[in-house]
């Protein structure tokens, strides 16, 4: 299951000081101007994504916030992982790296100088950190947590989700919308990326017979008919542009079934998880 995106809905124009900081990630959460419209150049609400990557959920929203008429900011680490968003007009593509503070201020004056504003923001940058807290090295979660959050995977998850609706009373005041937006199974890459920060670690020695387990755990939804990330990026889309969004939604395969789980017994939660995460080997 994808990390939740936080997106914000307002229009903020020449003061960045109110454009939530880049990533309290993530669903997403989306932020977005209240009463969105469209400027009376007939060109469309500014957009800037996070985590923009080619195979990730933020390269599909990109797409379709542009299918809808807007003007997107696509940004991502690596601007060699957004080529084909490049070549696109309707983008403007810009690196960067949500855990630098001086990254942030670069790209937003360069989207102030641009355009003036940004109204809707999309914090889709994210990585999963899988394996024992015990075991995993301290700068792993730091960096975890700086990615997902300022700017272990299910402590970050967490941490979103109270982050989030702590910023939709905050941010009230200046119509500016907090969508807590949860991603079901959605076909992505961000599970051969959690492989590759798994081997990069430290060799587990505590639980080194559920090392196996662990990694199986990563590609539960992307092995059973994962909800294709263009899909998700329509549904997401459609509810964002709405002139009253609701404050979360949830779209992608076994979206319903984790609803449920959330209202579950601890006990029988605690169960689940169990024959899914302390499985050995």
């Amino acid at each position: 299951m994808a990390t939740p995106l936080a997106l914000f809905k307002g229009h903020v124009q020449t003061r960045p000081q109110l454009v939530p900081r880049l990533n309290p990630r993530k669903v997403s959460i989306v932020a977005q101007s209240r009463g969105l419209r469209m400027e009376s150049d007939n060109a469309g609400p500014v957009v800037l994504i996070t985590g923009c990557s080619h195979g990730g959920i933020g390269h599909a929203l990109a797409r379709e916030f542009a299918e809808n008429g807007c003007r997107v900011v696509a940004t991502s680490r690596s601007r060699s992982k957004m080529a084909d968003l490049e070549q696109d007009p309707r983008m403007f593509v810009h690196e960067l790296d949500v855990r630098s503070e001086q990254s942030v201020n670069n790209v937003m004056s360069n989207v102030m100088d641009k355009f003036g504003q940004v109204d809707v923001l999309v914090n889709n940058a994210g990585i999963q950190c899988v394996g024992p807290i015990a075991e995993i090295p301290i700068s792993t979660m730091q960096n975890t947590f700086d990615t997902n959050v300022f700017g272990v995977h299910t402590a970050t998850k967490a941490a979103i989700h109270a982050l989030t609706d702590s910023l939709r009373l905050e941010l009230d005041p200046f119509g500016i919308d907090v969508i807590d937006v949860v991603p079901g199974g959605i076909k992505s890459n961000l599970a051969n990326s959690a492989v590759d920060v798994f081997k990069k670690m430290p060799e587990l020695k505590l639980y080194k017979a559920y090392e196996e387990g662990m990694i199986e755990r990563l590609f539960f939804f992307q092995r059973r008919k994962p909800t294709p990330a263009e899909t998700f990026a329509k549904d997401i889309v459609a509810v964002v542009l709405k002139k009253n969004p609701p404050a979360w939604f949830s779209s992608g395969r076994y979206s319903t079934f984790m609803a449920i789980m959330y209202h579950m017994p601890i006990w029988f939660k605690d169960s689940l998880q169990r024959k899914a995460l302390m499985k050995k080997g």
